[in-house]
């Protein structure tokens, strides 16, 4: 029916000459005009009525509480002063402190015991092991001497004798016998200097 109008109202010569069809025409978009307005007033009359009802429960209720930031203490500076306090540094050794300790000459601990490895020597094959991994098989005399036969843990038997030097802390060997080889080591005291440190291999009797 709608289609039908407009092609009439579009066909100027079949409109009447009394102008009934344009005043149609014109109603029917006013009537169109009214609808949209009455729907555009009920969708924002009653859309925003939820939410509006929401925000008012929101704002009506409990905020709640904060709790205050914590207080940032100020941060105190300190200056580490061993010296001036009479508190040895961590960081220097005593030798350091007492320079009238000859460490040349092994003076650890505050005391010159002349105990220092030469460092002027050639090492020896023993001495690339470490002791314990040392195993010793024997002894045998040759030239009114007692020898100790050690193996290498890579299977290889070496002589010794006394004299001779093993493990890797300057261990030199004091004195062989068929119970067990005796030696003198040098290990560090701790304090900057040396000291001597008795060690014993024993006979491999498995």
């Amino acid at each position: 029916m709608l289609k039908r109008r407009f092609n009439i109202g579009e066909n100027r010569r079949q409109v009447p000459s009394d102008g009934t069809g344009r005043g149609l025409v014109r109603i029917f978009h006013i009537g169109l005009c009214l609808s949209a307005v009455v729907l555009l007033s009920a969708c924002s009359s009653g859309g925003t009525s939820d939410l509006e009802g929401f925000v008012a429960k929101i704002k009506a209720g409990n905020p709640g509480r904060v709790e205050p930031l914590p207080e940032l203490k100020p941060f105190e500076r300190y200056t580490y002063s061993a010296y001036l306090d009479e508190i040895k540094d961590p960081f220097v050794t005593w030798a350091t402190i007492n320079p009238t300790v000859d460490r040349q000459k092994g003076g650890g601990g505050g005391m010159n015991n002349g105990v220092l490895p030469d460092g002027e020597r050639s090492t020896e094959a023993l001495e690339s092991y470490p002791l314990e991994t040392l195993m010793m098989m024997g002894t045998l005399e040759f030239l009114n001497e007692n020898w100790g036969l050690i193996k290498a843990p890579d299977g290889i038997i070496y002589r010794v004798r006394s004299g001779s030097y093993m493990g890797q802390n300057h261990g030199k060997i004091s004195k062989v016998s068929s119970e067990g080889i005796a030696l003198i080591e040098i290990v560090s005291d701790g304090l900057g200097g040396w000291e001597n440190r008795p060690a014993e291999l024993s006979l491999n009797e498995e």
